[in-house]
């Protein structure tokens, strides 16, 4: 390929008008014609059509040293071309389709800080750690969508929708080992055993945890107490007592009424019936009508705690059923009570 004087002259005058050639004293003029390769010692015919700067250098040989180096570089840079315009020749591009205005490197090819194999400008991970894996936006994988990166997650299949901890795994918020996702107990003390579910065991099926059941192998069906044991037909309410001739609920009587309620509230099919009793210190009338205000007024506080009126009856027996002995103040404060009978 020939290239015209004129066409020479019009790339170095252009190139030396914009400042990409400059003459320095220090350095050899623009032309010399001396050409010990010639006939007559000087460049002459052909050789001054394809010489430039520097005798016996062509066009398009490798530019000489000096002034004329980047002339002749602008020359070969027309020639080779540069087809997606990041500053690499099309004979040194390995990626020679790069888009315009992407940062390449010697070879042409787009940056990929973190190896990961998405180039800088399609990265929206740019510091992903070396040998992660990564998709198409250079981010990692998250195989179960949880929030936690597959090379961090020790749980790496967590169903959907599910809250984890930094490790990728489910919270379990009472350390039962049952996740809060499946845990129907959530709130299990600690060091308590559990079922599948996360509750409690209730090894006879009573409703009365294992933990606090004193009767554990109650028979199946049993109606039980607040401690796990078998309801007996007639329920003594030991401790609820009254003064003499009173029928006001004494404070130490209180407790006790509570646990009854907890028991009647576990089983509002119950019904029952209150019976009062008194000593033999009065006529039998009297102690008759106080034995049905004693009565009444265990009724009247269990209804106030939210069991059902239609669920209770409240009956005096007087002195005529004692379950101790009437000639002590002790066997009278005994006798002093109410009982629970079951109707059903």
């Amino acid at each position: 390929m020939r290239i015209s004087t004129t066409l020479l002259t019009h790339v170095t005058l252009a190139l030396l008008g914009c400042g990409a050639v400059s003459v320095q004293a220090a350095e050899a003029p623009y032309y010399n014609p001396s050409n010990i390769a010639s006939p007559s010692g000087k460049t002459i015919g052909y050789e001054l059509f394809k010489s430039i700067g520097c005798p016996g250098r062509g066009i398009l040989d490798t530019p000489c040293a000096g002034v004329l180096a980047p002339v002749a570089a602008a020359l070969v840079k027309a020639q080779d071309g540069d087809g997606d315009g990041d500053g690499v020749a099309n004979a040194a591009d390995k990626c020679p389709t790069t888009p315009a205005g992407r940062k390449v490197n010697a070879e042409g090819c787009e940056l990929d800080g973190d190896g990961d194999g998405v180039v800088d400008a399609l990265d929206k991970c740019p510091t992903t750690p070396a040998g992660r894996k990564v998709n198409a936006d250079g981010c990692e994988l998250d195989g179960d969508g949880d929030g936690v990166v597959d090379a961090l997650d020790k749980c790496p299949t967590t169903p959907a929708g599910r809250t984890v901890n930094a490790e990728g795994c489910e919270l379990d918020g009472d350390g039962d080992g049952v996740v809060d996702g499946l845990d129907k107990c959530p709130t299990t003390p600690a060091g308590r055993k559990v079922n599948a579910e996360g509750c409690e065991l209730d090894g006879d099926g009573d409703g009365v945890l294992d933990i606090v059941d004193l009767c554990p192998d109650t028979p199946a069906g049993d109606r039980v107490d607040s401690k796990g044991c078998s309801l007996p037909k007639v329920l003594k309410l030991r401790g609820v007592n009254f003064d003499s001739n009173k029928d006001l609920l004494r404070p130490d009587a209180l407790p006790i009424l509570d646990e009854a309620v907890a028991t009647l509230k576990r089983y509002p099919g119950l019904k029952l019936e209150v019976a009062g009793h008194t000593d033999s210190a009065n006529s039998d009338a009297y102690n008759l009508e106080l034995s049905q205000r004693r009565a009444a007024a265990v009724m009247d506080y269990f209804v106030s705690q939210g069991v059902a009126a239609e669920r209770l009856s409240a009956k005096g027996y007087g002195e005529v059923e004692p379950i101790a002995d009437n000639a002590s103040a002790a066997g009278r404060l005994e006798n002093r009570r109410v009982e629970l009978r079951s109707l059903n």
